[in-house]
């Protein structure tokens, strides 16, 4: 659990290579085995004891998400003090690996008891001082699972994340397509303000991505948050080849055209519900003797890069 990054995003700005990791709406019994270290002590001026992260102070203490992702693993509370070193203790090890951006997962899944962010904008401050001093370029990138959190106009991430929530077309099966004000989605309602580097906008640039969860009913259309029944990146990697780079093209395009603030990130690599036949990762590399389970989009997504 220490070493395993959860996802790891890579994104090419300007020629530089930015690695990102996550630290996820989770928590799991596990951390109970995990030492708090001296420097996590130190950061919180609490008095120095020898223990370990404690898995039952960090839920939320009415019984909300207690076991909501299964046995033992549940949404933590970031209104309390042991999630708050949890995430800190996280966020500054990926620092020290070498990480420059960092997602945060469902921010407001953690922040029910949160009034006023006051725990999240205090834990992010000393996320960043510290990469400010020790990250490979003094700075971080920290993004969420939101469509936008502010305080008093002034932004808490530097970019946001949401789901494509595509709408199945009912009359084509297993076809879909993006839709503004379809369900919760982020078109155009990516909150502006001031950022945590200092600059304004009227609407904080965001990625959206094939996201990974559940499944509903295979095959079946119409059912919210589900594309024609599965999660997006398993209709994705069902679809025939074709129809995949197809869609990847058009989901680019459309949102150049309905909202440029959007940029879509590209499925290189996610994990599958269902194993479909039997696979449980999406790659998007080209099939070869050296990687026979590509789904064959890494053509696609370079002329994507290069000629859009």
């Amino acid at each position: 659990m220490l070493t395993r990054v959860n996802r790891v995003a890579i994104s090419l700005v300007a020629a530089v290579l930015i690695l990102q990791a996550c630290i996820f709406e989770t928590t799991h019994t596990d951390i109970s085995n995990i030492p708090i270290p001296a420097w996590v002590v130190h950061e919180f001026d609490l008095p120095v004891e020898a223990r370990c992260f404690r898995y039952d102070r960090m839920l939320f203490e009415d019984g909300r998400f207690v076991d909501h992702w299964q046995k033992g693993a549940s949404v933590p509370d970031m209104s309390r003090f042991e999630t708050q070193l949890w995430f800190y203790y996280r966020a500054r090890r990926y620092i020290d690996l070498g990480f420059e951006a960092i997602h945060f997962g469902q921010v407001m899944l953690m922040d029910d008891n949160d009034s006023g962010h006051v725990h999240w904008r205090d834990m992010l401050e000393r996320v960043r001082a510290y990469a400010k001093r020790h990250a490979r370029r003094n700075f971080l990138l920290c993004d969420a699972h939101t469509s936008g959190v502010a305080v008093d106009g002034e932004l808490l991430f530097d970019f946001h994340s949401f789901p494509l929530r595509t709408k199945d077309v009912i009359e084509k099966p297993q076809e879909v397509i993006l839709v503004q004000g379809h369900l919760d989605s982020i078109y155009g309602k990516s909150l502006g303000g001031k950022t945590p580097s200092g600059w304004t906008c009227e609407h904080l640039p965001y990625l959206v991505e094939l996201d990974n969860y559940g499944v509903k009913k295979p095959v079946s259309g119409g059912i919210p948050y589900y594309s024609w029944g599965w999660n997006e990146i398993t209709w994705f990697a069902s679809q025939p080849e074709d129809y995949r780079n197809h869609w990847l093209r058009y989901a680019w395009d459309w949102l150049r055209e309905n909202d440029p603030n959007g940029w879509l990130k590209m499925p290189t690599q996610r994990c599958l519900a269902g194993h479909l036949e039997r696979r449980k990762w999406y790659h998007a590399n080209t099939q070869s003797p050296a990687a026979p389970d590509g789904f064959n989009q890494e053509k696609t997504i370079r002329q994507i890069w290069t000629e859009k």
